[in-house]
């Protein structure tokens, strides 16, 4: 069975980069701590470190060793904190990073069932470029990151995407500007004015496909990376806006917004992006689990 104490000893080493500095910050002997990664090599049958110069590296399997050493720690600490937290009667902090290309209304939904969990939750949410949210979510200052996009290949970020579901995507306008389009839908679109989502948007893309597909010649007067900065445009009328079907209901009661007609065959995919292989924070499989249920939004 795996020595956790070893374990702990080995990602200490590993976290400090060599023995020697471990040792400082624990105040347990150099011998201790080389003695108690032997054993780990030994009963693991795998070299962790190989000589570097006078230092230490980390060997190939050293590194997916760390890799799991940390998510089993980092653990370790979230149920001490839940623990702690439900001793005390304090709510566990639920921390959420929201990429700012993903629809307000479509985080709520998402984030939802969050709340009616039987241990109360206290969301922190963080709106921000996808990016510098997989930075925190990498350092652990988030529990997972909302986005339209699954984690991309060359972040040099350890996390995994969990696919949540997937909306259609509709085209909506202020009640003039609805009424001064000629012809159907979609080649009233012709010469309208229309709003896109900016290029880090991962629906861009195929909208402007199927555009071009349509032979359709639009006049963009606005690009938006905030998606509720666009949604106010539209709002004043001063262009035609895409947003999921999921939240067009919504768009039309609450803005006043006229549903024109849908891109067929666009949809936009949402995922939560987390360090964990398995979800195991209680709101997030609580997210999971939600829209597995549906599979597909709308």
């Amino acid at each position: 069975m795996l020595n956790y104490k070893q374990l702990h000893h080995f990602w200490a080493v590993a976290r400090a980069g060599g023995i020697v500095r471990a040792a400082e910050r624990s105040g347990l002997a150099p011998q201790t701590l080389s003695g108690q990664i032997a054993s780990l090599e030994t009963d693991l049958g795998v070299n962790l470190f190989k000589r570097q110069g006078r230092g230490l590296e980390l060997t190939e399997t050293g590194r997916m060793v760390l890799d799991y050493a940390e998510e089993i720690f980092r653990l370790g600490s979230e149920l001490e904190e839940a623990l702690r937290s439900r001793a005390t009667g304090r709510t566990v902090p639920f921390r959420v990073g929201i990429a700012d290309v993903v629809p307000k209304a479509i985080a709520w939904l998402l984030l939802a069932p969050s709340l009616d969990l039987p241990d109360p939750m206290r969301i922190v949410c963080r709106e921000g470029k996808f990016d510098a949210l997989l930075g925190e979510l990498a350092i652990h200052k988030l529990d997972v990151v909302l986005a339209d996009s699954p984690l991309p290949p060359n972040m040099g970020v350890r996390g995994f995407s969990h696919a949540l579901g997937e909306s259609t995507i509709g085209f909506y306008a202020a009640p003039e500007l609805a009424a001064s389009l000629q012809d159907d839908f979609p080649a009233q679109l012709n010469g309208a004015p229309l709003l896109l989502p900016g290029v880090e948007a991962s629906v861009r893309g195929p909208l402007l496909r199927w555009i071009e597909a349509a032979g359709l010649h639009p006049r963009i007067v606005g690009e938006f990376d905030d998606s509720a900065l666009m949604r106010a445009f539209a709002e004043a009328g001063a262009g035609i806006f895409p947003s999921a079907s999921l939240v067009g209901e919504q768009l039309c009661r609450q803005s006043g917004l006229v549903l024109l007609g849908d891109a067929s065959g666009v949809t936009e995919t949402y995922y939560a992006i987390s360090v964990e292989r398995r979800l195991t924070h209680p709101a997030v499989r609580a997210i999971s689990d939600a829209a597995r249920e549906k599979t597909k939004f709308g």
